[in-house]
């Protein structure tokens, strides 16, 4: 496969999605994002997303003039309004918002409503962390699970992250969805022809499949039953009845060109350990933890793979199928 710097797929990424409709800096902070993806190894959320986000803008699903804004705010809270456009530039605002607004009040809560997806939930928190404060992501998805119990998808597979800045370390960050995988594994297996695992996912009739393909047509597995779902729930009322955004069975499937706007929500919390114990006590009782957890060799911290990916990537570039390369520089021609 060929190899290819992090800068030249930001080039490649950013000319397509710009000549699908986006605006520069629309295309320019999404590629940003999407790179740095594909850079950590989560290819469900990388690259493969720009023929998706392409498909969205000249279908009309996504506004590719859109400026996000702050529509509501009171102290410690603000909505931001991401005018059906693509979710980074909406996302970089809430969480800007939400740091200015913890360093003042001590926490602070921001939504984004009619937004679409969002990609990989963490990304959106590395500012949280280098302005040293704590920080939760969550964002809800068109639906793709059932309610426990349920035969129809109600619930996306609505993620969630956190991260926690260390002393002289990189931040500790988790990212996990609520279904039993990523519903984008499904959607990587499917372009390389290739089965998913049992327990992954359900056709459309409710019956256990294999064939990734019959899994974006049915449902998602929730991760752990019906404590899944719960937590599945959860995020979509924060996401949505806090925001006024789509709720996941509101919104048409991502992995079809024709469809709605999906104007789904996104929502961050963000905490300044300064509010509360201190960042001293803070840092002490972070370290004291992974201290201890490391007592066993075989414990890897969350994200630290992605990490020393990232790492490896900035300094050696990225391996790219043959196929999605050329789908990329196909997009990013002259029309």
């Amino acid at each position: 496969m060929p190899k290819l710097s992090l800068q030249h797929l930001n080039a490649i990424a950013t000319e397509a999605l710009t000549r699908a409709g986006a605006s520069v800096e629309m295309a320019r902070v999404t590629a940003a994002a999407l790179v740095a993806a594909e850079a950590q190894g989560l290819a469900s959320h990388g690259l493969a997303r720009v023929p998706q986000y392409a498909g969205h803008l000249r279908h009309g699903r996504i506004n590719g003039s859109a400026v996000p804004r702050v529509i509501r705010a009171k102290a410690a809270a603000c909505l931001v309004d991401a005018d059906a456009g693509l979710a980074f530039p909406a996302c970089a605002l809430a969480v800007e918002e939400a740091i200015a607004r913890a360093r003042a009040c001590g926490a602070a809560f921001a939504g984004v409503t009619r937004s679409h997806h969002f990609g990989v939930a963490a990304y959106h928190l590395q500012a949280v962390a280098a302005a040293g404060m704590v920080g939760l992501a969550f964002g809800n998805s068109p639906a793709a699970m059932p309610a426990w119990g349920g035969r129809r998808p109600v619930f996306g597979t609505n993620p969630i992250a956190a991260v926690f800045p260390r002393r002289n370390q990189p931040p500790l960050s988790i990212d996990l969805s609520l279904s039993e995988v990523a519903r984008g594994k499904l959607m990587v297996a499917a372009k390389a022809n290739k089965p998913i695992p049992a327990g992954w996912a359900l056709d459309k009739n409710g019956n256990p499949t294999t064939d990734p393909q019959a899994g974006l047509e049915g449902m998602m597995l929730p991760a752990g039953g019906v404590k899944g779902a719960m937590l599945a729930m959860v995020v979509e009322l924060l996401c949505c009845a806090l925001t006024g955004a789509a709720f996941g069975f509101e919104a048409d499937s991502f992995f079809a060109d024709a469809g709605n706007r999906p104007h789904i929500g996104q929502a961050f919390l963000v905490v300044d350990p300064a509010a509360l114990a201190g960042v001293e006590v803070f840092e002490e009782r972070m370290e004291t933890l992974i201290a201890t957890m490391l007592l066993d060799p075989e414990v890897r911290l969350p994200g630290v793979r992605r990490i020393e990916l990232a790492r490896r990537a900035e300094a050696e570039g990225i391996e790219v199928a043959a196929t999605l390369l050329e789908q990329l520089e196909a997009l990013a021609l002259p029309a």
